[in-house]
């Protein structure tokens, strides 16, 4: 993302005027737009003419509006933002105070206005606009005849890239078409970790399959590079790690994920801190409850008494449409710092993200038990 301009003042109001320029952009604009804020665009609308012959001529004129946000909405297979709202801006084709929505694509800049700039806002922002802060990982699932190509940041796991070839079964006579049907569908692979996989940002390459497709693949991969000469594959070749899956399919993802030959690997990569963090915590759960707890009022009542080691908490409770909600968690994560710990934002975009949203959306390893929050009451 692109920051053009940056007037604001750490918790209190400001303006930035940013251009998204990849798709993960949207969702962090998603993250950073929320009810209340101004978003200043340019946009299309349709208005009514008055024709000279008393009829009426539907036309579309480009306008430059700012909303009063009421509601947000992320489209992510269109890589769209659809901004709701009021008109604030005095216009001679829309009213104020009249309902419009804003699209926000990428390559389109808008201007952001909010009355508090918060810790929360402001780490986004500080994330969308560093690249050092993109996908540092890639993970290519296969099985015979399909792959999926992700890549994961700190905040969204992306799929890149989808290849299905068919390939016909490995029996008798059909065998010189299944050789050529599994070349074919390993060159398309080839072709999207060329096209996808920018190696100055991603650190390694997991290749996961059930059975020998990672490993033949592979070896396809190695053998093509030396004989084109890819340079990219060939200096990088350090970087692919071979991992097992059950399929080519993205649940397959959080099993690789934690794999202890994978994590080890990928250890430095921002997705598998968090994903170590949660593996700690449900290990905690099941060993020694007492050492943790999930759910607003138990995380709250556990730093109250200074207990928090490790915080872990989803984003999406930062996209709250209540304001007080959102700024309660704001204040509870900037108290957690300055008390000593640490805190885990999870993305909902992850799988790890999606994990925690199913215990509350937060939870929290405790620095020493604390046996009587059974008592308290979620």
């Amino acid at each position: 993302m692109k920051l053009v301009r940056r007037d604001l003042v750490r918790n209190g109001p400001g303006s930035v005027k940013i251009v998204p320029v990849e798709d993960d952009d949207m969702w962090h604009a998603y993250n950073l737009i929320s009810a209340g804020d101004m978003v200043q665009a340019v946009t299309v609308r349709k208005v009514l003419r008055e024709m000279a012959s008393g009829g009426r001529d539907a036309e579309r004129v480009k306008l430059k509006l700012e909303i009063k946000v009421e509601a947000v909405d992320y489209d992510k297979e269109g890589s769209v933002l659809r901004i709701r709202g009021k008109n604030v801006m005095e216009n001679e084709h829309v009213k104020i105070g009249q309902f419009h929505t804003l699209e926000i694509e990428p390559h389109r800049p808008f201007v952001l206005r909010k009355e508090l700039w918060d810790w929360a806002a402001l780490d986004v922002l500080h994330q969308a606009c560093d690249p050092a802060a993109s996908a540092d990982l890639a993970v290519v699932l296969m099985q015979e005849g399909l792959a999926h190509l992700f890549l994961i940041g700190r905040s969204i796991t992306t799929t890149r890239a989808r290849v299905e070839t068919s390939i016909p079964r490995k029996h008798g006579p059909a065998i010189a078409g299944y050789e050529s049907a599994l070349k074919k569908f390993f060159e398309n692979v080839l072709q999207a970790l060329l096209k996808h996989i920018d190696f100055k940002v991603v650190q390694c390459v997991v290749l996961a399959s059930p059975g020998f497709t990672k490993d033949q693949f592979r070896d396809y991969l190695l053998l093509e590079a030396e004989r084109r000469e890819l340079r990219q594959i060939i200096e990088n070749k350090s970087r692919l790690i071979l991992a097992h899956a059950t399929s080519g399919y993205k649940h397959s993802l959080k099993e690789v994920l934690d794999a202890p030959s994978v994590m080890a690997l990928i250890k430095d990569t921002k997705a598998a801190q968090e994903v170590r963090v949660l593996k700690e915590f449900f290990t905690m759960l099941s060993n020694d409850a007492d050492r943790c707890c999930y759910g607003p009022k138990h995380v709250e009542v556990a730093h109250e008494r200074m207990a928090i080691q490790d915080l872990l908490i989803t984003d999406t409770l930062f996209r709250n449409s209540d304001v007080e909600t959102r700024k309660k968690y704001v204040k509870l994560v900037e108290s957690v710092k300055d008390s000593g710990g640490t805190v885990y934002t999870f993305s909902s975009m992850h799988v790890s993200g999606e994990q925690l949203a199913q215990l509350t959306g937060i939870a929290a390893i405790l620095r020493f038990p604390l046996p009587e929050l059974e008592d308290i009451e979620m």
